[in-house]
């Protein structure tokens, strides 16, 4: 089983910049973040593979968020520089034990509660 919980987020105004954090506990072949706006479905944000450190963005955030983790601390982390109000969303940590590292919400296992985004123009 794996147990994860977010941090970090809040309240910014357009171009500035927040980190999230997702502390967890448990063994993670892959994880990441997806993210998911009032009436849209869950679409993935940035995933990273644990061992080679392989990492997917969507490109609507490619060149803006960073992905990142540290195995040591078990803390997976993501850098949103340049925001727009639409990357406004409650944003979650998800994991898997194995399989590949997708971009599709349905094939990660474990969640966290999920942290708020919210970024004015």
């Amino acid at each position: 089983r794996v147990q994860l919980v977010e941090s970090g987020g809040g309240s910014v105004q357009a171009g500035g910049s927040l980190r999230l954090s997702c502390a967890a506990s448990g063994y993670r072949y892959c994880w990441g973040w997806f993210r998911q706006a009032p009436g849209k479905g869950r679409e993935a944000v940035a995933t990273i593979y644990t061992g080679s450190g392989s990492t997917y963005y969507a490109a609507s955030v490619k060149g803006r968020f960073t992905i990142s983790q540290d195995n040591a601390k078990n803390t997976l982390y993501l850098q949103m520089d340049s925001l727009k109000p639409e990357d406004t969303a409650m944003y979650y940590c998800a994991a898997q034990r194995a399989g590949l590292c997708t971009a599709v919400a349905g094939t990660f296992a474990y969640w966290g509660q999920g942290t708020q985004v919210t970024v004015s123009s």
